[in-house]
């Protein structure tokens, strides 16, 4: 087997009168990302994480955020896209463990939908599906409500041997 290891991580201004898509997922709140796309901060990390681990750039150079056809895109389309292009390289998504940071709303009770989207679109098991949230105690942008962060591990997998 031959594995891989890839960190992501995005960051999104938070902007009064726009959605806030964790996971793919709604979050009710007045607030949501300033982004090109959804602004799915997780989903961006994720995505940054499985093009690292194999050395393929990041998010923008796949899909730049210059590009009308990504324009308020829904980021699950961008994971599923990614998927393919690691799937090209014959890996696939072994595990993710994944966090994200913002002071607010508390999102505890969204997270076991995150995982499901998460799953279904990288066609693994949700157990395999790790989401946690922090805070940074009310410090720096996060905690002053004018920024989310989420960071993203995970470990990709192949039946190809080592070269």
């Amino acid at each position: 087997m031959d594995f891989r290891i890839g960190f992501g991580f995005d960051v999104h201004q938070l902007k009064k009168n726009r959605k806030l898509i964790l996971g793919g997922v709604h979050i009710p709140y007045h607030k949501g990302a300033l982004a090109h796309s959804d602004g799915d901060v997780l989903l961006h990390a994720i995505c940054d994480a499985m093009l690292g681990a194999l050395a393929l750039g990041d998010i923008g150079v796949h899909f730049p955020d210059e590009s009308e056809e990504y324009k308020d895109i829904d980021s699950r389309i961008l994971l599923r896209k990614t998927r393919e292009l690691i799937r090209e390289k014959h890996f696939s998504v072994h595990n993710v463990d994944a966090v994200i940071c913002l002071e607010n709303p508390k999102i505890k009770s969204f997270v076991g939908q995150m995982r499901e989207h998460i799953a279904v679109d990288l066609g693994i098991l949700a157990e395999r599906i790790s989401v946690k949230a922090t805070t940074t105690e009310k410090l720096g942008y996060t905690g002053k409500g004018k920024g989310i962060t989420a960071s993203a591990v995970v470990l990709l997998s192949s039946a190809n041997k080592l070269k």
